[in-house]
């Protein structure tokens, strides 16, 4: 058992390590920005979705991280974001 946990935790580790340097890359605009910004799509919203549950854990205590793009293009968008979260593969529910 302890070496079962030993072995999953550097992993595991090491992963929301790398997550929580890669949220840096998401950038938070406000409403009137948003309005001059070109509309990110499918791509933007995959990766928002990968990034999603560290970047949400980040804006709890950092008012200037989303989660969400408020300048995106709608279906598309909401598609990748979606995938990236595991939606529609039922995410980490397959695993019990």
């Amino acid at each position: 058992m302890k070496t079962t946990l030993k072995r999953n935790l550097l992993p595991t580790l090491i992963l929301v390590s790398l997550s929580a340097l890669l949220c840096g890359c998401a950038n938070a605009v406000t409403f009137a920005q948003a309005g001059s910004i070109e509309p990110v799509g499918f791509w933007y919203g995959l990766w928002h979705g990968m990034i999603a549950p560290i970047a949400w854990i980040v804006s709890l205590f950092d008012h200037s991280v989303a989660i969400y793009a408020i300048y995106n293009n709608g279906g598309w968008y909401n598609f990748g974001f979606i995938l990236g979260i595991g939606g529609l593969s039922g995410g980490a529910s397959k695993a019990s």
